[in-house]
């Protein structure tokens, strides 16, 4: 590999490397306190001139004010920022962009150090992507625990308003009983309901921030009852039990479908366990595949057909109900 490419990557990871590190050192010391002070008062001043102040919620993408104002301008930044909402992560997008960049050029200069550059390439490119994935396993996991709270909050919910309490107070209830994602979810609807949001645009907001469908059918349903009235707390119940009732449904087809996701594994997982019991009996035969550049691109499309078939596969057993 040149020499300027290796001394060029080395610059950039080495310039990310000392940009997370002043950012941890500014997280430690709490620099902002001086903006807050600041902004205090401000709000002060404000107020003995008898001026209306307004509350607005900013869209902070990086705590780097350069890089925030950038990534503003992209839509893909505010995508990504809704896949942080959705798994709950506790850094920003331009965390993990910054991230992702630096996972990339690791990969690809310890891989281009033996190997040719397409295999670091692919290397950069998995390790790039990994942070993206693990949000995208996150944000599943955290939709699918939602989902399996939402029925036993509904039925809490319908029997506070068979109480005669107001729907607020069903919810706070139900924030208070369930754990993380259901109860914080809700609380974080009140909190916004009570600064003033319209409860429509409260709970279409919650929909946002949680993947559930639902959770959808449960937020229409309340939006057209306030609209037309009737009986929300029997709306509820029925929301809740055909939730159950779907829940046994996707039970039944798991269980049918249960062959088909095995013979899946095993497709994907025997290529490897082949060629990893041929390099153990013949380690001559194997290395050519790994020291030729015809190897290299014979593995590279025999990657993409693999994961062309475990796309096809996963379509096939994923029955939509």
């Amino acid at each position: 590999m040149n020499i300027y490419a290796i001394a060029a990557i080395l610059f950039i990871v080495t310039v990310i490397m000392l940009q997370a590190a002043y950012y941890s050192y500014q997280m430690i010391t709490n620099p902002d306190r001086a903006a807050i002070r600041r902004k205090l008062k401000r709000i002060a001043l404000r107020e003995e001139r008898q001026e209306v102040s307004e509350i607005t919620r900013k869209l902070v993408l990086s705590e780097i004010k350069t890089f925030n104002s950038i990534l503003l301008r992209f839509s893909p930044a505010h995508q990504l920022n809704r896949l942080l909402l959705q798994a709950n992560a506790r850094r920003s997008a331009g965390f993990f962009i910054l991230l992702s960049v630096l996972l990339f050029m690791s990969f690809y200069l310890l891989v281009s150090l033996k190997y040719s550059t397409l295999p670091a390439f692919g290397a950069g490119l998995a390790g790039g992507l990994s942070p993206f994935v693990y949000l995208s396993r996150q944000k599943k996991k955290r939709s699918a625990k939602f989902m399996r709270q939402l029925p036993e909050a509904l039925d809490l919910i319908a029997r506070s308003l068979r109480a005669g309490h107001a729907f607020s107070t069903g919810m706070q209830l139900a924030a208070e009983e369930f754990e993380d994602p259901l109860g914080p979810e809700f609380e974080t609807t009140l909190d916004e309901i009570n600064f003033g949001v319209g409860v429509p645009e409260a709970l279409r907001k919650m929909t946002e921030r949680v993947e559930c469908k639902d959770l959808n059918f449960f937020v229409v349903a309340v939006i057209l009852q306030r609209e037309t009235g009737g009986n929300l707390a029997e709306i509820i119940d029925k929301i809740a039990t055909l939730i159950r009732e779907r829940f046994k449904l996707f039970g039944k087809v798991k269980a049918l479908a249960a062959e088909a996701v095995l013979s899946m594994y095993v497709l994907l997982i025997l290529p490897f366990f082949i060629g990893i019991v041929i390099y153990f009996l013949n380690p001559d035969y194997m290395s050519v595949m790994f020291e030729e550049t015809i190897g290299w691109f014979l593995l590279g499309g025999a990657s993409i057909m693999m994961i062309f078939g475990a796309i096809v596969m996963k379509n096939m057993v994923k029955i939509k109900v």
